[in-house]
């Protein structure tokens, strides 16, 4: 339902807003009323009214410093004012009009005049207003990340914003046409079917159920997920129905890998256990079994507990990323080999060589030294861990490269991964064993907490396959860290 247009009466005489209340109060405006311009001002902003009604004479601030006030605020200057005075001089009228008034009525006045002056100010207003809210909401929509259709009775398409343009391809600018459920049907998947026949048979109650548009993945995208929501105009507008486009696919996509993330876990987790579990064997049949059977037995025990401690520690290692992200630090390019040097005396990953392109070595990075610890031990563990005899040979050099950033390549002669590994291997909980038996120990989070650390300073990275041989080449592209002037360490 309509709205009434409001209309702010100004006059400090009771007898003359009782006067403008007997002509307007039967004519459909929702009426307000004020007594002098401070009260005026207080109730335009309050109620910003469609027209205000304002006497001139009026003591301490007349209508024309109310006037001027009013065109002075951003938020009340387009107020229309008609100014209602007994004055009825060639100066008066130039003075409200250079005041800011849109129109001038003097007293006694017709009742006929001013109520028509009225009705059209405030048909005209109420235009304007219409007008500038339809603006804004085309621009919201313009420039909106979800995509919207208008369609007729006859499910053809009136309208469609750039979003939704791009969504079913259709080009940016040219005039919309063409049956939309045809439309979609080329390009998209219309799940679930049932629901969709009802809704394009107009049967039955879809009762909130969702309806989806899906694009298949291919060799060179993923799986697109739409969800599709509709809006049936009010009576008047021919039946045309209001279609939203959202794309839902990270939605999608978490639920699935949450999906993953419980059956990853359940299943790494589970398959220590059995190991553990011969805990209890051995303990009711030890006195039974022989030397030989205990030893066996207490090893399996051994490796149930190792794989459980490595997977337990490789979630709570992910996890405490942002808090690693967050230290403060940098770290100078060559502490590299010192730490290299340090991770293989310990944990024997086997030959590794450093080597930095000359001028390189001290440069300073903007990682934490316990960040770069976490990549390198990361980097080395899985090249022990994937090669086929857990004896690497590592080679790590870096490079300058393009811009202000650093290129550091960790090359082993391990396994060459499968192009589905290789798209897969920053995703988190994603192991490369091919048969998923859990006997690959970790959980498959080192290189995505690689990828957490790199990009949180602005850095990337990358894997490829050797040309030259098994392995691969871990590329990390790590930006040259800026030196603190002594305004930034001021502040």
């Amino acid at each position: 339902m309509e709205q009434p247009s409001i209309v702010l009466i100004v006059d400090d005489e009771p007898i003359g807003r009782a006067t403008l209340e007997g002509l307007l109060r039967h004519h459909g405006y929702q009426l307000a009323f004020a007594a002098n311009g401070q009260e005026a001002l207080a109730q335009a902003a309050t109620l910003m009214p469609d027209l205000i009604l304002l006497d001139v004479m009026m003591p301490h601030m007349d209508g024309y410093e109310v006037c001027r006030r009013l065109r002075n605020n951003v938020h009340l200057a387009d107020i229309p004012v008609i100014m209602i005075t007994a004055l009825d001089d060639r100066e008066s009228r130039v003075r409200g009009i250079e005041a800011g008034a849109d129109d001038y009525i003097g007293k006694p006045f017709d009742r006929v005049e001013l109520r028509t002056r009225v009705n059209t100010i405030t048909r005209l207003n109420r235009h304007r207003r219409i007008m500038a809210e339809r603006a804004r909401f085309e621009w919201v929509v313009e420039h909106t990340d979800e995509g919207y259709l208008v369609i007729n009775n006859h499910a053809r398409l009136v309208y469609a914003n750039p979003q939704a343009r791009r969504y079913l391809g259709l080009a940016q600018g040219e005039m919309v046409s063409g049956d939309f459920f045809q439309l979609i049907e080329k390009q998209y998947v219309c799940e679930p079917r049932d629901a969709w026949e009802q809704w394009r048979n107009k049967s039955g109650d879809l009762a909130g159920r969702p309806l989806y548009l899906i694009h298949p993945e291919t060799n060179a995208t993923q799986t697109f997920w739409l969800e599709i929501d509709s809006h049936d105009f009010p009576n008047g507008s021919d039946g045309q129905r209001l279609i939203r486009l959202r794309n839902v696919t990270s939605q999608v996509n978490y639920q699935r890998d949450m999906w993953k993330f419980h059956s990853m876990v359940t299943h790494k987790l589970r398959t220590p256990f059995i190991g553990i579990s011969s805990l209890q064997i051995l303990g009711q049949h030890a006195k039974n079994m022989s030397p030989d059977e205990i030893a066996e037995f207490s090893q399996m025990v051994a490796d149930g507990a190792e794989r459980l401690r490595s997977s337990i520690e490789d979630i709570l290692q992910y996890i405490s990323i942002p808090g690693i992200v967050r230290q403060a630090g940098k770290c100078p390019l060559r502490l590299i080999e010192n730490l290299v040097q340090e991770l293989n005396n310990s944990e024997q990953f086997g030959a590794i060589s450093v080597a930095y392109q000359p001028g390189l070595e001290d440069v300073q990075l903007p990682v934490h030294p316990q960040g770069l610890d976490l990549i390198l031990r990361e980097l080395l563990e899985n090249a022990k861990k994937f090669h086929p005899s857990h004896e690497p040979t590592i080679e790590i050099m870096a490079l300058r490269g393009s811009g202000n950033n650093v290129l550091i390549q960790v090359r082993d002669n391990g396994t060459t991964l499968s192009p589905e590994q290789l798209s897969q291997v920053w995703v988190p909980y994603y192991q490369g064993e091919k048969y998923f038996t859990g006997e690959v120990s970790g959980m498959g989070l080192g290189l995505p907490m690689i990828a957490s650390l790199l990009w949180s300073v602005g850095g990337s990275c990358n894997m490829r396959n050797r040309e030259d041989g098994p392995g691969v080449i871990i590329e990390m592209r790590i930006p040259i860290a800026r030196e603190r002037t002594p305004e930034s360490a001021a502040a």
